[in-house]
């Protein structure tokens, strides 16, 4: 942390395919200029990952794409570097802290074994209400934030079926679970785990917010596929969603900036006592 800067590694999982999240992701970092700085890692395209003594915190994006399965190179050194940071928190004092978002989420559910990822039956997309669990409720992730919350949701696969006894065993906890559904016979979907005191991760998109989910359903294409998938009534509930300042601009003012506060001060707080 030379210079007093605390630098940022971005992982980007998105395959190279046009995305907003990165710029939402950006945004959020940078309000917290000049204390951090930041650099992009192509993880899938590029198999590009950061030196981990360079770096102190990782967000790692969604994605598209089946979180089970990668190409033998990428998804292998992706794996044994989340390995590489874990390990080095058991082993000093300035602690590596990772949020995993949406793809990287399921991927990291799967790695530690913690649950199975599934196809869901049909695409989950928009603005979804997340609630917390027990445990998320004092999670400081979460602070700010009611019970519900509410999200930006993409995905066709889900973190399902909690190892409880793998949860207990590694500390690990379930933070907040998707919408109930009275109606149908469905599991409920893991949204958000606290891995460990460092590494947390959600299901769903904390980065997005309205202005580039808006400029998203401005494309007449992208428009017209949700509106087969959802339904026109849906597609009118969605927009006035994203309309209201209590929903997805809070979640994109709260979780994210949260994740980098508790993060900046711990790093800031063993650095100074290490100091003295």
């Amino acid at each position: 942390m030379s210079n007093k800067i605390i630098k940022i590694a971005l992982l980007d999982m998105y395959n190279g395919e046009p995305n907003q999240g990165m710029r939402c992701i950006i945004d959020v970092v940078n309000r917290f200029s000049p204390v951090v700085s930041f650099e992009i890692f192509d993880v899938r395209v590029k198999c590009e990952l950061p030196d981990k003594n360079k770096f102190d915190i990782y967000i790692s994006t969604g994605g598209p794409g089946n979180p089970l399965s990668g190409d033998g190179n990428w998804d292998v050194k992706y794996y044994e570097f989340i390995d590489s940071l874990n390990k080095w928190n058991t082993e000093n004092s300035i602690k590596k802290h990772v949020l995993f978002i949406c793809h990287s989420f399921q991927m990291a559910c799967l790695h530690f074994g913690l649950a199975t990822v599934t196809k869901r039956n049909d695409t989950s997309f928009g603005v979804m209400t997340i609630h917390k669990t027990k445990e998320g409720l004092v999670d400081p992730l979460f602070e700010g934030l009611g019970d519900p919350f509410y999200a930006i949701d993409s995905r066709d696969y889900q973190v399902v079926q909690p190892k409880l006894s793998i949860f207990a065993k590694k500390g690990a906890k379930i933070i907040s679970l998707e919408k109930i559904r009275d109606h149908v016979q469905y599991e409920r979907a893991i949204m958000a785990v606290r891995f460990t005191d460092y590494f947390v991760g959600t299901q769903f998109h904390p980065e997005a917010d309205p202005i580039s989910f808006v400029s998203h359903l401005r494309n007449k294409e992208a428009k017209e596929k949700i509106k087969n998938m959802k339904g026109k009534k849906k597609f009118r509930n969605m927009l006035e969603d994203l309309l209201d300042d209590d929903k997805i601009y809070r979640t994109n003012e709260t979780l994210i900036p949260n994740f980098l506060r508790i993060a900046i001060n711990d790093l800031l707080k063993t650095k100074k006592t290490l100091s003295n």
